[in-house]
């Protein structure tokens, strides 16, 4: 679905005020994945990395400095409109809905602009007002609607010509945990029961790994994992906590294979490697313990070590 070889973007930056300098700085740098139909990853990085950038190529919005994409066999500059037909995108917080109409009639207006058959789209519509939960508002103005409201129906918005590939930007953004957890769901069933290729960038850790298998990451414009989630957690997971708690406060416990990282009253935590059980022996050689517990990685600490340049 996606083809991306040695992709690069470059934007000049002219700085100074009285001297005008001319600077290149490099949004993306010489990055290459490839995407498989029906696939659902996620795309991650902190701000300023190049995911939007990358976005934006993919979907012909800006033209590449260098390196060859395609999407869906379509050069995504060149074949834009085309390609517009067959994917759909929505970009966090910007709206593609008209702002004083009620949702169904912008329904109707991306229905013309499409050129959805009248009986496809109402087929459409009716799923997801079902799934989505649509009803209670559809005749509301878009201004009127809540933040999770506003985001069903720019899911909708973006699925209503029944794409084959969909370009998600926060989709989660700000919502409750009902709403959240609503669009999850949506994006599950439209990715197993249709087998609509989903890229999806976020912040929201707990979308990724609720959501995706694999999992891109990218920061300072270079591709630093391209990989199974299982894969990044068993290579950069290695570390875990012992979570004990003492009869009394004591010093920071001095155990061989572990590491004190924090200290509140009489409960430590320890990160370590290896078996558990040695460790918890030697602790307990040294203190008297009330109650212990180990804590796994999860996805966020191993991508802030991954950022930190742990790698």
């Amino acid at each position: 679905m996606i083809e991306v070889e040695h992709l690069t973007k470059e934007f000049v930056v002219r700085r100074g005020r009285l001297r005008r300098e001319r600077h290149v700085v490099e949004a993306v740098r010489d990055i290459s994945f490839h995407v498989e139909r029906g696939e659902l990853l996620g795309y991650l990085g902190p701000n300023g990395a190049g995911k939007s950038t990358t976005i934006k190529m993919l979907t012909g919005i800006l033209v590449p400095s260098g390196g060859r994409v395609t999407v869906a066999g379509l050069d995504p500059s060149k074949r834009r409109v085309e390609l517009a037909k067959r994917i759909g995108a929505m970009f966090g917080q910007r709206v593609q809905l008209w702002w004083d109409l009620p949702l169904i009639d912008s329904f109707e207006l991306l229905r013309h602009i499409y050129r959805v058959p009248a009986d496809r789209y109402r087929t459409s519509l009716q799923r997801f007002r079902t799934v989505l939960d649509l009803d209670p508002f559809l005749h509301t103005p878009v201004r009127q609607l809540s933040l999770g409201q506003r985001i069903r129906g720019e899911l909708t918005a973006a699925m209503l010509h029944e794409p084959e590939l969909l370009f998600l930007d926060e989709p989660t953004i700000g919502l409750d945990v009902v709403a959240k957890q609503r669009v999850r769901d949506f994006l599950v069933e439209i990715n197993r029961e249709r087998g609509v290729t989903v890229l999806l960038t976020t912040h929201d850790l707990g979308d990724i790994e609720r959501l995706c298998e694999r999992l891109l990451v990218i920061d300072r414009g270079s591709l630093i994992w391209d990989g199974r989630i299982g894969e990044l957690k068993e290579r950069y997971g290695r570390d875990r906590l012992l979570i004990v708690d003492l009869e009394r406060p004591v010093p920071p416990l001095e155990v061989a294979g572990a590491v004190v990282e924090r200290v509140d009253g009489p409960r430590q935590w320890l990160r370590f490697r290896g078996p558990a059980a040695d460790l918890t022996a030697r602790v307990a050689a040294a203190t008297r313990l009330v109650d212990l517990q180990i804590a796994e990685p999860d996805i966020e600490e191993i991508v802030r070590r991954i950022y930190a340049g742990e790698r």
